[in-house]
């Protein structure tokens, strides 16, 4: 006897669940100001080292972006904005793929990997030198 195939409804309940919980860490950082100081911890890289690390400014980024200004946002974190909008593609293929009934495999080869790793590498290098504070948060 075949598996009985789940509802739509139940397929539907992780990618929305996770949603709701963005949602609500986005409604969070843009009540909560990271631009003021005691509200969130310092990066431990920055602060033991001074350098800016991959997600340095991702708190500043989100909030800018929560309250719709996309510049101050590119302007804090420009890898977390590109992020966001990865986020939002992923999210909406999962949601048509779980209404379907078709898990979401996203396989992608090592060689992408790497490369993702080495983008993240480079905007860090960049973000901390001189020609490259445009990137700093």
């Amino acid at each position: 006897m075949p598996p009985v195939p789940a509802s739509r409804l139940r397929r539907l309940v992780t990618p929305v669940g996770i949603l709701a919980v963005v949602v609500a860490a986005f409604g969070y950082v843009a009540t909560v100001d990271p631009n003021e100081p005691g509200h969130y911890p310092v990066c431990p890289l920055l602060a033991l080292t001074g350098l800016y690390c991959p997600g340095c400014g991702g708190l500043r980024s989100a909030h800018a972006f929560a309250h719709g200004d996309i510049g101050a946002a590119f302007g804090a974190n420009a890898v977390a904005v590109v992020g966001y909008f990865l986020f939002a593609v992923v999210w909406v293929l999962w949601m048509v793929r779980a209404g379907r009934g078709q898990p979401l495999r996203i396989g992608l080869a090592p060689v992408y990997w790497w490369g993702i790793g080495a983008a993240l590498l480079i905007f860090s290098v960049v973000r901390n030198l001189p020609f490259g504070s445009a990137l700093a948060p």
